[in-house]
């Protein structure tokens, strides 16, 4: 039951994600194109990340940040590095979209927890690298449930639930969740620039 489950769930990712690229290439398009002379031929950001059982993939995003630095050599706040389209991908959720590559590989799916820092893996208890037993998702339980102004301890909780409680029906219920987020922009950070506190191991309040 639970192969068939895990079957489905691909299938799903497979159908909706290439769906998805091909309905919203003119976007996507479009996207790369304004960021490609924004930033100076650079539209992507790319990262990696650790994904079902640990295992390290690229994730995509597009690229929201200039690359302006002080006068020691080192990367300026974020708050200053971000565009304005960057904010506006940002709030809108699309500078997510490229991750529906990742999905269509199968390093991510539509539906699980967020795929967090590489350097956060060191910190995590047995409980919450649980999370890890799943595919990481472009959405997930925690993100329809508070996202950002969630406090680190409480998005593990809710990104263990899912691993435990998942399903094609939640699923379902996740994605239509998070497109009446979308249109809302609930709990979307005012600016588009994510102040969440790095996960440290101790810092779970935050």
């Amino acid at each position: 039951m639970i192969l068939l489950s895990l079957i489905v769930k691909r299938i799903f990712d497979v159908v909706i994600s290439s769906s998805l690229i091909l309905l919203l290439s003119p976007l996507l398009i479009f996207i790369f194109l304004i960021l490609f002379f924004t930033n100076r031929g650079k539209s992507f950001f790319v990262q990696k990340r650790p994904g079902r059982d640990e295992n390290i993939f690229k994730l995509l995003k597009f690229k929201t940040m200039n690359e302006k630095k002080d006068y020691l050599g080192n990367l300026l706040s974020n708050e200053i590095r971000i565009t304005k389209i960057g904010k506006f991908l940002r709030k809108s959720s699309l500078d997510e979209l490229p991750q529906l590559l990742n999905i269509f590989k199968g390093d991510m799916s539509l539906v699980g927890p967020r795929p967090l820092k590489i350097e956060y893996l060191k910190y995590y208890t047995e409980e919450q690298n649980r999370r890890h037993k799943v595919r990481p998702g472009l959405t997930g339980w925690a993100q329809v449930n508070g996202r950002n102004t969630l406090s680190w301890k409480k998005q593990f909780e809710y990104d263990v639930w899912y691993v435990d409680n998942s399903g094609f029906f939640i699923d379902i219920k996740i994605i239509l969740l998070t497109f009446s987020k979308i249109v809302s922009k609930k709990d979307v950070d005012k600016d588009g620039v994510n102040l969440k506190v790095p996960f440290h191991g101790n810092n779970l309040e935050d």
